[in-house]
């Protein structure tokens, strides 16, 4: 009698950022949230040990380099600083050591730009946290899109935007000649017998000389557990995904309906195929906001408390930020859904098909800010661990993803109700580990779950890079 084919397991990310108000401005008001005490390290080691003691795969550090201030603007930074709308922002670098130091097995997905970091010192920051996390790190590469942040730079406009991929495209080639082709494997022998510490004739430096970067130079340490950290990245724009087929191992995808999210997820699929890899060396995430509760109409009450916490203000900034349009500039009674930008209507279509009782209503503006409050513009999953778990299901079996960038209104509440009343369901349905399946293992070994190591895999444009043994 054949057995039963097991079901595939689903990666579960936590999703947060370095600031009082990440995808719920106005919640650090609520008595039971810690997010508003950022900079309290305490918070954060405590975060890194419930999400271990939970099983999560990793952590998720968003982060961006300017301020919202497209809302009632342009240059309006009065939004975002009343409401705390992700300002203001700590470097998400520095959480990581206090962190790792508290767990043993959870990874840490870090954001960086690479239209604003230089290639050589960061790839000396993302090898000293590879060494001391033990390989549990991951680069979260973007290409940065404020103009306050060009301007921040001393740029007088932002780089345009297939060009700022054309140039991270370079960036990543001088970080895998750096990781990957500065040291042999046996470079560092440590050796008391000999009096040598590294062989020098194993480490060389390498000489990039390209259109967007200049670097000679030696890799600062000796070759990490991963080399290169696990690589991620988001964006739907045809550069992004061109971009994310040919480097990235695991990308995050936002979308409100899991069937438009498919043909994302099937048109990267393809392209990484011409990229010469195989069709499953890139693991697909999907955001969304998880509210459980014992009961549908308990987790239904706990979101609408959280509304009474929301900054609808820090809605509109950050929704400026994300798509460069004002509301400010509609009318308070201008019904959205006839009206706005096609991204605008595309939205309010999608909470139209999928938030119960809005057949016919008018979506003004203080009614799509209402719906942007609470978890942005990602899709939400509020209900029982059954209705939760079903929608799940439904995402990952429609949209063809491989788990989810799991955000939050309060922190670490809302991660510990998961823990508590998903997690169960979930594993019950045997699609989320029971445990880690290997203590300590590398975020690519723990992400991929292949079992071929900590390094990229040979397909991997950036292997081709590696100096061995040989």
């Amino acid at each position: 009698m054949s057995q039963p084919t097991p079901r595939k397991q689903w990666i579960m990310n936590a999703f947060a950022m370095f600031t009082p108000g990440h995808l719920a401005p106005g919640q650090w008001r609520h008595p039971d949230d810690r997010a508003g005490d950022y900079t309290n390290l305490e918070y954060w080691t405590d975060l890194a040990k419930i999400l271990e003691a939970g099983n999560f795969h990793g952590l998720f550090l968003a982060d961006h380099l300017g301020i919202y201030d497209v809302y009632k603007g342009p240059g309006n930074s009065t939004p975002a600083l009343e409401s705390g709308a992700q300002f203001p922002l700590g470097d998400p670098f520095l959480l990581v050591s206090a962190m790792a130091a508290a767990t043993k097995s959870l990874s840490f997905a870090i954001t960086a730009s690479t239209t604003y970091e230089n290639p050589y010192a960061l790839a000396r920051r993302l090898s000293t946290l590879d060494h001391i996390t033990k390989g549990r790190v991951g680069w979260n590469i973007v290409t940065s899109y404020l103009e306050s942040a060009a301007k921040a730079f001393g740029l007088e406009e932002q780089i345009p935007h297939d060009q700022r991929y054309e140039k991270a495209d370079e960036y990543l080639e001088v970080v895998y000649k750096l990781l990957e082709g500065s040291w042999k494997d046996d470079s560092r022998v440590k050796s008391a017998s000999s009096g040598k510490y590294s062989l020098a004739e194993r480490v060389r430096r390498i000489d990039h000389h390209g259109k967007y970067f200049k670097c000679s130079a030696t890799h600062q340490l000796h070759p990490s557990i991963q080399r290169t950290p696990f690589i991620l990245q988001a964006g739907s724009s045809s550069a992004a995904k061109n971009f994310a087929s040919k480097h990235s191992e695991a990308m995050f995808l936002p979308g409100l309906e899991p069937e438009k999210v498919r043909k994302e997820v099937d048109d990267i699929r393809a392209q990484v195929v011409s990229h010469g890899r195989s069709p499953d060396s890139i693991k697909f995430l999907a955001g969304i906001l998880v509210i459980v509760d014992e009961t549908d109409e308990k987790a239904q009450a706990k979101y609408q408390s959280y509304l009474q916490y929301a900054d609808l203000e820090g809605a509109a900034a950050l929704f400026g930020g994300w798509t460069d349009h004002d509301l400010s500039k509609y009318g308070e009674d201008e019904d959205f859904k006839f009206s706005g930008s096609g991204a605008i209507q595309s939205m309010v279509n999608a909470w139209s098909t999928t938030i119960p009782g809005t057949d016919g209503a008018k979506w003004t503006r203080r009614r799509v800010l209402q719906e942007l409050a609470v978890g942005g513009v990602h899709a939400r999953a509020i209900g029982s661990p059954q209705t939760v778990a079903d929608i799940l299901q439904r995402w990952v079996d429609v949209a063809g993803i491989d788990g989810f960038n799991l955000s939050y209104a309060i922190s670490p509440g809302g991660f510990e109700d998961m823990i508590k009343y998903l997690w169960p369901e979930l594993k019950e349905r045997g699609v989320f580990w029971g445990d880690y399946e290997k203590i300590g293992a590398s975020m690519r070994e723990s992400y991929l779950a292949d079992g071929k190591g900590p390094q990229l895999r040979k397909e991997h444009p950036g292997a081709s890079y590696k100096r061995t043994t040989e």
